[in-house]
């Protein structure tokens, strides 16, 4: 798996097009994901070391300009943010169930990668943009504590960056209504 994963997303579809090539071009990286996503933004969700990471990251802000929405680059990212965003995660035992919503593509998977490290718990999904208009939300599961933490850390990154909408922790959630709503 990729050591380092960067992240841009535009409010051009037009655009996001041209920046994803241009990010190709400019450093040796792997596209994770390059799609439209709601509501008629692109993302561009790229990985590989960290230093070509960088390179390609600078250049799709620098072309993307006033597109950019947000973007990121996570150095080591957590192993498992990307079974959780491509939705190939096995549900984990159901314990707490905690719940990160933010405004932005970027920022739940920051958010989710800092809850993840910062406390013993599993994350269940990471759903990205589509049908939930350009919004973003991350479900975990673990002990109360535990969840209670990497809720609370992934919050953190949001409010600094005016970005969060919702944090939720559920201690005991019926299991049936967590796996139909995820």
């Amino acid at each position: 798996m990729a050591a380092a994963i960067g992240l841009v997303e535009l409010s051009s579809i037009a655009k996001g097009i041209e920046v994803a090539d241009a990010m190709l071009k400019r450093a040796r990286v792997d596209i994770v994901v390059n799609r439209t996503i709601c509501p008629g933004k692109y993302m561009i969700l790229i990985g590989g070391d960290v230093d070509a990471v960088n390179a390609s990251v600078m250049t799709g802000v620098e072309l993307g300009d006033t597109q950019v929405v947000d973007q990121f680059i996570i150095p080591n990212v957590h192993p498992s943010v990307f079974p959780a965003l491509s939705g190939v995660n096995e549900f984990p035992e159901l314990q707490a169930l905690g719940v990160l919503e933010a405004f932005s593509v970027a920022s739940i998977i920051e958010a989710a990668d800092t809850a993840v490290k910062a406390a013993s718990v599993e994350l269940i999904t990471i759903h990205a943009a589509m049908a939930i208009g350009g919004k973003g939300y991350v479900t975990l599961t673990g002990d109360v504590a535990s969840v209670t933490s990497a809720v609370d850390a992934g919050a953190e990154i949001l409010s600094r960056r005016g970005l969060l909408v919702e944090k939720v922790i559920i201690p005991s959630p019926r299991k049936d209504i967590v796996y139909q709503s995820i």
